[in-house]
């Protein structure tokens, strides 16, 4: 278990910096070598290729080489630990939220029997 949550927060450490981050979305898409993501991104080389490094070690990206290239993709195993671990929030926050419309309901039935009392009453 810490070892996993080890392994999520290097993730979430890799995503917090917004050029990392840039580099996953241009990912997602498919592969790309360096050269490509430099000119999209507008940054400079060594800088990608220090972004991506800190992604390969947090597990995020692959590379493989292809003659004077590197070509970079996406792994989405470190993406699927987050997206379960978000899941078990969504669920609690789900429950807030039908407890909430239950409140909801109880608040507006008991508004409407005070309404239906109103009437009553200016017609007597």
């Amino acid at each position: 278990m810490a070892r996993h949550i080890g392994l999520m927060i290097e993730t979430f450490k890799a995503l917090a910096d917004p050029n990392r981050f840039q580099i996953v979305e241009l990912l997602l898409q498919g592969p790309r070598p360096v050269g490509e993501m430099v000119d999209r991104l507008h940054l400079q080389q060594p800088q990608v290729s220090k972004h991506l490094r800190v992604l390969n070690a947090a597990g995020l990206v692959a590379v493989r080489v292809d003659a004077q290239r590197r070509i970079y993709a996406l792994r989405p195993e470190p993406l699927k630990a987050l997206e379960s671990w978000v899941e078990r929030y969504r669920r609690v926050w789900e429950q807030n939220f039908q407890r909430l419309d239950g409140l909801l309901e109880e608040i507006k039935s008991k508004e409407k029997k005070r309404g239906r009392k109103n009437r009553k009453s200016l017609t007597e």
